[in-house]
């Protein structure tokens, strides 16, 4: 469940404000998530794509077809890509350094919208709309929001940990019920249970939902995308998602990968490339939403215990279950949800990935790591705030050699 704070939002937003058929979405990107946890072996993520969902939220225009078509763009130019190894040669290719300040600005704008939820009332589906601040009492308050995020800070702490052998042996000779107590808190399935949480006050805010729900899947078709859709879709949407894509749904997991995941087997960012490829030049063309990998949910799933592909293959076991026997009424149990739960849960993903870029040591390195950061975030985007990283880079490898 680490990573359903950026999943559950987008999902919703496109699904009020475009029409998305939830059901085969749910469907495809349960598939999704077995295929790949099967493959890979770790948590590996399936997000939405982040700058389609944005132009479609925001351009009434911009519809179904214009969003597949999008989808479909991006993942054939991510195929041929990796296909060719061209992507492998990229990620050789760009410094750790971009890549860290890619992370970071991308943990941190995580982590601000996630703010932003537990604060503020929130419409996905007019997501500029102001409904004013969050009040403190409720099912869906700040006191619910800052209890969930006290509980998870309690259970996790600040992350993965490993006792020395010292630690444990002056553990061993002082108080053994509270490191049992400790240990027993500690392996709680926590983001799990904070998401059962905000179901069951979904629940308890409207009861009468429960007539609203319909069983059987969505009808599954194929959807037709006309000429104007095609241009509209890659001009407004895979321009803007191709660079995104190639930075933090292929370059930063791998990069994260190993990082979290240090005696596994890597694998490549070509072969990445290809399974974002590949989803989306399948499930685009039935009306799936347009999905990719991300560090963001990669980091998600890693500050909730997800160790291997098996947690990711059971949350894709439990999304294919819902789209069969729920389909597109699972909006209507969503729509309840209390965001600001969805918000501390969208809060601990976006830390956990901002840390990666600690490893930055010399002066140098965290000197360009900022600048993409702060670039990114100012509203210039992941490509902007890479090139101007690349630019520096090299302008300080060039002083080097001058000196």
């Amino acid at each position: 469940m680490g990573d359903l704070g950026t999943y559950i939002p987008i999902v919703l937003a496109l699904t009020l404000s475009q029409d998305l058929n939830l059901g085969t979405t749910l469907i495809f990107t349960g598939i999704y998530n077995i295929v790949t946890g099967a493959i890979y072996g770790v948590p590996m993520p399936v997000q939405p794509m982040k700058s389609i969902a944005a132009v479609a939220i925001s351009s009434p225009d911009f519809g179904v077809p214009e969003i597949m078509a999008a989808g479909i763009c991006t993942g054939g130019a991510l195929l041929i890509l990796g296909v060719t190894g061209l992507m492998q040669w990229i990620y050789k290719l760009i410094p750790l350094s971009v890549v860290r300040g890619i992370q970071l600005s991308q943990g941190l704008s995580f982590a601000l919208t996630a703010v932003k939820y537990v604060r503020k009332a929130q419409n996905f589906s007019k997501p500029k709309s102001d409904l004013g601040g969050r009040d403190w009492s409720g099912l869906d308050g700040l006191i619910l929001a800052i209890s969930c995020a006290c509980f998870i800070v309690i259970v996790n702490g600040a992350g993965e940990t490993e006792e020395s052998a010292e630690e444990q042996g002056n553990c061993e000779a002082g108080n053994r019920v509270l490191k049992r107590v400790g240990k027993v808190i500690s392996s709680l399935p926590s983001a799990f249970l904070v998401f059962t949480l905000g179901l069951v006050l979904g629940f308890i805010r409207k009861p009468e939902m429960v007539d609203e729900i319909t069983f059987g899947p969505s009808p599954i078709e194929i959807v037709k995308i006309s000429r104007r859709a095609w241009k509209t879709g890659f001009l407004k949407g895979t321009i803007p998602q191709l660079p995104l894509s190639l930075l933090n749904s292929v370059i930063a997991v791998c990069k994260l990968s190993s990082d979290l995941f240090p005696g596994r087997k890597e694998f490549t960012a070509g072969s990445v490339s290809v399974t974002v490829g590949a989803m989306n030049l399948v499930g685009c063309w039935f009306g799936a939403m347009p999905c990719c990998h991300g560090a963001g949910g990669l980091a998600g799933q890693y500050r909730f215990g997800g160790r291997s592909g098996s947690c990711v293959a059971i949350l894709g076991l439990v999304k294919l279950g819902l789209g069969l026997v729920l389909g597109g009424s699972l909006v209507v149990i969503l729509r309840e949800f209390p965001v600001g739960v969805l918000g501390v849960l969208l809060l601990f993903a976006g830390i956990e990935l901002a840390i990666a870029a600690r490893d930055m040591r010399s002066k140098e390195d965290a000197f360009v790591m900022l600048v993409v950061c702060s670039v990114s975030l100012v509203g210039s985007g992941a490509a902007v705030g890479f090139l101007c990283g690349v630019v520096v880079h090299l302008l300080l490898e060039l002083r080097k050699l001058a000196a």
